[in-house]
């Protein structure tokens, strides 16, 4: 298996447009529609050329949000400023800011679908 297995995430929701609203404001990005039959789907800025993944919000009749279990963490710059903006865009801090000591700080906060999802900060050494 190569390094940085995963290559691509979908968070569930419910109401697309509130999501997308969320997403959006919290990470200061905008988010492209994909063409998928039988899917509302809106990705993640990507890139193939570097390492990382990507991902979509995906609305599917039938498929909840939350409680999953498995929580797609985020890049952030300052962890504290996406988690202001979190509560901002309705969503709910779960775990405030962290150190995880070599590996640099998280927060773990629910989106306004209920889906857990972790913020990352490096340490500063590592940017």
């Amino acid at each position: 298996m190569k390094p940085n297995p995963i290559i691509w995430c979908e968070i569930y929701v419910q109401d697309m447009d509130r999501a997308k609203l969320f997403y959006e404001s919290v990470f200061q990005m905008k988010l492209e529609k994909l063409e998928s039959p039988g899917m509302d789907m809106w990705a993640f800025p990507m890139t193939m050329d570097t390492v990382g993944a990507s991902g979509a919000l995906v609305k599917i009749d039938g498929v909840q949000s939350g409680g999953s279990g498995t929580i797609p963490y985020f890049h952030c710059d300052e962890v504290a400023v996406e988690s202001e903006r979190v509560v901002q865009a309705g969503g709910q801090i779960h775990r405030e800011k962290m150190s995880i000591g070599q590996y640099g700080f998280i927060a773990l906060v629910v989106d306004t679908e209920g889906n857990m999802i972790g913020l990352h900060m490096p340490p500063k050494e590592m940017e």
